[in-house]
């Protein structure tokens, strides 16, 4: 079992920062990836970025130029840097690691990021 713990969302104004961080501890194998999703209110999930254990890096072109992921295989964690945000970033943020050659998908909990006046 993979457990996965987030921090970091909270209320912010359009073009403010924040910076979300996911740790995995548990039964993490090789060659994994880490990425976050969101969900909006009445929408389906969607991929925000995602990283490799290798460091490839892959990114939702909404976000492309605003957000940056980084890991740490060592520490299995994984960052996501939010800058220049938009009111149509609100949504649950949920920390997600799966293996690259497929398999099933661990979540996170879930955060809160609102992008309000």
């Amino acid at each position: 079992q993979v457990q996965l713990v987030e921090s970091g969302g909270g209320l912010v104004q359009p073009g403010g920062s924040l910076r979300l961080s996911c740790a995995a501890s548990g039964s993490i194998f090789s060659n994994f990836a880490m990425g976050w999703y969101r969900q909006a209110p009445g929408k389906q999930r969607d991929l925000v970025a995602s990283i490799t254990s290798g460091g490839n890096t892959n990114y939702a072109l909404s976000v492309k130029g605003r957000f940056t992921i980084s890991g740490d295989n060592a520490k299995n964690t994984v960052s996501l840097q939010m800058n220049s945000l938009l009111p149509e970033d609100t949504a649950v943020y949920y920390c997600s690691l799966w293996p690259v050659l497929g398999g099933r998908i661990y979540w996170g909990q879930g955060t809160q990021v609102t992008v309000s006046a």
